[in-house]
């Protein structure tokens, strides 16, 4: 079992930055694949971007392309998300989560809040 505990939302002006940490709890850390996702309330939750068990792959949603970097410390068993040049639109939960490889994203977080005011 896998516990992850997001932290790093909070309130930011349109430009600004923020980065968020997704701390796991287990010894197996290296194995998995974790990915950010984002949530509006009221809209579907929505990939944002995620990274390899090595950190050598990255992929991101067009949206936060070049604004957003996915990155993982496997000696701080955490992965991190660092978001800069915020947008409004950027405004939603957001969320951490790990699979094994092949076996989809099975280990959720409780998720933080990012909001980016105009």
């Amino acid at each position: 079992q896998v516990q992850l505990v997001e932290s790093g939302g909070g309130l930011v002006q349109a430009g600004g930055s923020l980065r968020l940490s997704c701390a796991a709890s287990s010894r197996t850390f290296g194995s998995y694949v974790f990915g950010w996702f984002r949530q509006v309330s009221g809209k579907e939750r929505e990939f944002v971007a995620n990274i390899n068990w090595s950190g050598g792959t990255t992929s991101y949603v067009d949206l936060v392309k070049g604004r957003f970097t996915i990155s993982r410390d496997s000696g701080k068993s955490t992965v991190y998300l660092q978001m800069n040049s915020l947008k409004p639109e950027d405004t939603a939960v957001y969320y951490c989560a790990a699979g094994l490889p092949g076996r989809g994203y099975e280990h959720w977080g409780q998720g933080t809040q990012v909001t980016v005011s105009s």
